[in-house]
């Protein structure tokens, strides 16, 4: 309750910039190309026009009403996140100390603070992958979410490998519905946003400290001694295979929390800008690894986000932010270097889970009775109803079908 009325206090009292930009930028869609051609509030509207558009509304309130409803709107949404979370992860635990805990984290924090929409995105990807999980149709969340911000498209691609083309679909025919509402709202600016400004990095500040990103971190280290050339591509290419084939495989396994956190992360990775806001997506992690009894991982990596040590190193310009320092720069970069051992953990995981499946087969055939003569032919006899051998020797056995267990009981009473 304390945070939801500090929320509230700091929503009405803080002009938090980036919602600023999100207000003007409502103002500004329908003004040509001014969205992307001019600043607003000494910064650069870098969002899609869909995100532009979706603030008309608020932008038509006072901004201090527009701003406390604003950050009122990602708290539920982080409500909801963290619900779908539990649900997914198979654990009836009470919400509001985990919520409480959430909003301890900084990018979480720090995403109220900016009044950013990383908490929208975050909802809006678990809502679609859970009624994945539940085998129900799912999609729209994803293509909205990929319409505001473009690096949701990475669950789009997680989809097709997973054979659920019709999500996929789905999924790409709400962004580009949205993508085209935005069009007849504002041609101007969405030609030039598609056509020169989603791919241009100089209009925010890549060496600054909060982009946790490859990118980021190379341009630091790399500062005035070298450029990251073309070569750079290969690096988010292969840590998108690596991380997009392990979550996969987990999602093939029925495991979708681990195969979301694990595709959440690798978003964060192979996106050119990951600032320290965008890592929301610590709280599926973190529910993985408490779930797989990774306590010592998991509170490690809360107190590292709680923490936040990054902010604790030069920046802001400081010649210590450049270069590379022995201690400094992988406390600079903590949140790039978690998110690399999660996704390092996750296959690593995929491996240790199958060498448990291998050793566990024999003993599961040596707590069985032995198949004699005598047991299959009362099992055949006692299965005609039930399908058979495979489906009532075998199966009843191992706690399934019930019709077996004439044939174990008759073997029990033989041995003894």
């Amino acid at each position: 309750m304390l945070e939801v009325l500090g929320i509230v206090a700091f929503s009405v009292v803080y002009d938090s910039l980036d919602f600023r930009i999100y207000w003007l930028g409502g103002h500004a869609i329908t003004d040509g190309a001014d969205l992307y051609q001019e600043q607003l509030a000494d910064h650069w509207f870098t969002n899609t026009p869909f995100m532009a558009a979706l603030f008309t509304p608020l932008a038509a309130l006072p901004l201090t009403v527009s701003r406390l409803l604003w950050q009122l709107a990602p708290l539920a949404a982080f409500i909801w996140a963290c619900w779908t979370t539990l649900h997914m992860a198979g654990r009836h635990v009470p919400i509001v100390p985990v919520v409480a805990a959430g909003l301890l984290l900084e990018p979480v924090w720090h995403t109220f603070f900016l009044g950013q929409v990383n908490l929208f995105l975050l909802a809006l990807v678990l809502a679609d992958m859970h009624r994945v999980a539940l085998g129900r149709p799912a999609g729209i969340g994803i293509g909205i979410a990929t319409a505001i911000k473009l690096t949701p498209a990475i669950f789009v691609v997680l989809l097709l490998m997973t054979r659920r083309a019709k999500d996929a679909v789905t999924a790409t025919a709400t962004f580009a519905v949205c993508t085209l509402l935005a069009y007849f709202i504002a041609p101007d600016a969405s030609r030039v946003y598609w056509l020169h400004t989603f791919y241009d990095t100089s209009r925010v500040g890549v060496p600054y400290i909060s982009n946790q990103s490859p990118l980021g971190a190379l341009t630091r280290i790399l500062w005035r001694t070298t450029e990251v050339g073309d070569w750079y591509t290969a690096i988010p290419l292969t840590i998108g295979i690596f991380g997009l084939t392990t979550a996969a495989i987990w999602a093939r396994r029925g495991d979708w929390l681990a195969a979301t956190a694990t595709a959440g992360a690798t978003s964060l990775l192979v996106s050119p800008i990951s600032w320290a806001h965008h890592w929301v997506w610590v709280v599926p992690a973190l529910a993985v690894l408490l779930r797989n009894n990774n306590r010592k991982t998991a509170l490690t990596a809360y107190l590292l986000f709680v923490l936040s040590p990054l902010w604790w190193t030069p920046h802001n310009g400081h010649p210590l932010e450049y270069g590379f320092h022995f201690l400094l720069t992988p406390v600079a970069n903590c949140y790039l270097l978690a998110g690399v051992f999660f996704l390092v953990h996750m296959a690593v995981r995929l491996r240790d889970q199958d060498a448990s499946r291998t050793t566990k087969e024999p003993s599961i055939r040596r707590s069985q009775p032995p198949r004699g003569r005598l047991s299959i032919r009362l099992a055949r006899a006692g299965g005609r109803r039930s399908g058979g051998l495979e489906c009532t020797a075998g199966r009843g056995v191992l706690g399934g079908a019930g019709t077996a267990r004439p044939a174990v009981r008759f073997w029990r009473a033989a041995r003894e």
